[in-house]
């Protein structure tokens, strides 16, 4: 399951991140996104908006389409 998929208030465990970009990828660890981080989607933004998470306490938003490469397991 991709991250892009949840429904807004929902929990998962981030499995891979692989798929992201360096620049991505790299953005999310310094906030302490990785694999095996529970995040809650909080708000999906319309007409294909960025997305809304909540992770350890902070919110981060990321585009949709990067959402889209993030691979997800329900918690």
């Amino acid at each position: 399951m991709w991250l892009s998929e949840i429904e807004p208030g929902s929990k998962v465990k981030i499995t891979d991140i692989t798929k992201v970009t360096e620049v991505v990828r790299r953005r999310l660890l310094d906030m302490g996104i990785m694999e095996g981080t529970v995040v809650c989607m909080k708000r999906l933004l319309p007409f294909g908006g960025p997305c809304a998470l909540e992770a350890s306490g902070q919110w981060v938003g990321i585009r949709r389409q990067e959402a889209g490469l993030i691979q997800v397991e329900a918690v």
